[in-house]
């Protein structure tokens, strides 16, 4: 119900343009003054205020200022009497939406209380639609199709079959998996794959910002709810209405958000930061997380109910290290998409290139694997990428691979006895810390508590074996 703000010390008149407001189905909001009536807009949306000119104290040319620089979007109409047109005409060109003159008729108020809504529900869909575009424009990306996601291993065509059936629920996603898997891509092809398809799809990365401009850029937030605060800035949960909004890295958020989180998915309604009105909107929400959701919620970083409003459909990404019969396709697919941004026509890769790739632990997963492959053709000379093509140190540390091996189980194989023992269980030692520090996400002082060795050790390790 729209909502509809009446500032007049005259307690007649007041009442009669609440009467009237009330009769046309709209909620009325009275106030005798000036400071009374600023304190009732700053206390929830008001999509049309009508005020006296003539007032003790405020007065109706300091009420319709000071709204504006609140809320440039606000529509305000002034009440005058005949001798002050003039004085009237002065508001608007402060920026009133119109005047009305003493005495008036309820048709004429009804005409100009229809028109001033008009102009609000536009000119706030205006605002809205120029953020999410701003948004949009910063994080360009083209549609992701699930047929044209490389899935040729067994547990990528049982996710790839998991979303269809995922995409056409409301049902709120947790995708898991380590670093450089495509989580994103994942919430992205589930959106397109969704009845949400034609609305907006939204990112908040989670670990990029403190916890107060988390919540500021999570729901929003008043003029001066802040040092920096110059104007009312919708949400990207506002944004995100009747679209997708995807809560990247959703295990780095406070325990503050996490309960706020909570509210806004069990009954999709929220405050903006320094506001006081209740937002309502309707999205689908996806988190991702290459964290153990479950294990911080044994160790108290993060709260259970929330888990498991989160963990509704869970998805997860196996490694690329689990899945590397798919490294040929999507070497293939990066050159095709890669050669525009490299200029560089490049056609295909050679079998010992992929050996070199195949042999490698992959730990940034398929995000390493496109950055190298993006690397290797810019350097290349010929139309096939080969193993001279490949950057010195993962040819190096490829090789080095081929002596110990890690199973998908998590288990060591000794790939071959030709080497010395020193040699041998360097390497296993080396693969055992690549382990931990890839599950550590890559944060030295826990890949030491999980190894269950001294900061300095590790550090020494870290740098013996070349691993940054």
């Amino acid at each position: 119900m729209e909502n509809i703000l009446i500032i007049d010390d005259n307690q007649t008149i007041r009442e009669g343009i609440a009467a009237v407001v009330a009769k046309m189905g709209y909620k009325a909001h009275v106030a005798e003054d000036g400071h009374t009536g600023l304190k009732l807009f700053k206390s929830r949306r008001m999509d049309f205020i009508v005020t006296d000119l003539k007032m003790e104290g405020k007065d109706g040319m300091q009420v319709c200022k000071e709204i504006l620089e609140l809320d440039e979007d606000a529509v305000v109409m002034v009440i005058t009497a005949y001798g002050t047109i003039e004085t009237a005409v002065e508001v608007m060109k402060l920026g009133a939406f119109d005047f009305i003159t003493k005495p008036f008729t309820p048709d004429v108020l009804e005409a100009k209380v229809e028109q001033a809504l008009q102009l609000s529900k536009i000119k706030r869909e205006h605002t809205r639609l120029k953020e999410e575009n701003q948004l949009l424009r910063d994080e360009i990306h083209p549609p992701i199709q699930l047929e044209n996601m490389v899935a040729s291993s067994k547990p990528m065509r049982e996710l790839v079959n998991t979303i269809h059936k995922v995409a056409v629920t409301d049902s709120t996603v947790l995708i898991t998996g380590e670093s450089g898997t495509g989580k994103e891509l994942v919430a992205r092809a589930l959106h397109e794959a969704s009845r949400r398809r034609k609305g907006p799809f939204i990112r908040v990365n989670c670990a990029a910002l403190s916890e107060t401009l988390l919540e500021s850029e999570m729901f929003g937030h008043e003029k001066g709810a802040f040092t920096g605060a110059v104007r009312r800035k919708l949400g990207r949960f506002e944004l995100a209405d009747a679209g997708t909004i995807l809560l990247d890295e959703i295990g780095e958020i406070s325990p503050n958000l996490q309960l706020k989180l909570l509210r806004v998915l069990q009954e999709k309604e929220f405050e903006r930061v320094g506001g006081e009105e209740t937002q309502s909107v309707d999205v689908r929400v996806v988190a991702c997380t290459n964290r153990d959701l479950g294990s911080l919620v044994k160790e108290g970083g993060f709260r259970e109910d929330l888990y498991y409003r989160l963990h509704i459909v869970p998805l997860h990404i196996p490694p690329l290290r689990e899945r590397s019969e798919e490294i040929a396709d999507l070497t293939k697919h990066f050159i095709r998409k890669l050669k525009d941004r490299t200029h560089k026509d490049i056609l295909d890769i050679s079998d010992r290139a992929l050996e070199v790739l195949n042999a490698y632990h992959w730990p940034g997963n398929v995000r390493e694997l496109e950055n190298i492959i993006e690397q290797s053709m810019v350097f290349a000379d010929s139309k096939i990428l080969d193993a001279k093509d490949l950057p010195s140190n993962l040819t190096v540390r490829s090789l080095d691979s081929e002596l110990v091996r890690q199973e998908a189980d998590g288990s060591l194989r000794i790939q071959a006895t030709r080497a010395g023992l020193t040699q041998i269980l360097e390497q296993v030692e080396k693969t055992i810390i690549l382990d931990a520090f890839q599950r550590a996400n890559r944060v030295k002082t826990t890949t030491a508590r999980l190894l269950d060795v001294k900061t300095s050790a590790l550090y020494y390790k870290l740098e013996k074996y070349g691993i940054d």
